[in-house]
């Protein structure tokens, strides 16, 4: 039986930084005694549909694997979709955006560590925000929960 040794010696290792160019963004989320999110431009509960804006993801970012930890979690059998949008919401074909990109039908509700279903690898060609779009039920409670966003900042496209 014959070994077969892929060259990929410091392919991309570290890029061009000393420091390393591995990543993990932390985006959380709180909401308040009426369900709406806190330190937002809305009082109103988060509802069926809302797509929430959670922060920006810059261009060049390898979109490795995303966690959603929920600490206290919201109103009973609400989920929701995982993914990103354009900055000036207009697609790549290469990369289109995907409001489930990380995954769908992520439980919102039970207290615990989520991990994405996502199957493939993309480097954002351009800035993109992470959203999360609600579904099943409206959210009428105290939640906290807290997003991660891992991969690799390769730069310019």
């Amino acid at each position: 039986m014959a070994t077969v040794k892929i060259n990929q010696f410091r392919t991309r290792q570290f890029g061009d930084t000393p420091y390393g160019n591995v990543t993990a963004l932390v985006f959380p989320l709180q909401t308040t005694a009426t369900g709406a999110a806190a330190n937002s431009n809305s009082v109103a509960a988060i509802g069926i549909g809302d797509v929430l804006d959670l922060g920006p993801l810059p261009a060049g970012f390898r979109l490795d694997d995303a966690q959603v930890l929920v600490t206290t979690g919201m109103t009973a059998t609400i989920t929701g979709s995982l993914g990103f949008a354009y900055e000036d919401g207009v697609d790549v074909a290469s990369v289109p955006q995907d409001a489930a990109y990380f995954g769908a039908g992520i439980d919102l509700a039970a207290a615990g560590r989520k991990r994405a279903t996502g199957s493939k690898l993309v480097t954002l060609p351009k800035p993109a925000r992470l959203t999360l779009t609600t579904a099943v039920v409206a959210n009428a409670k105290v939640s906290d929960i807290k997003v991660v966003v891992s991969g690799e900042l390769l730069g310019s496209l």
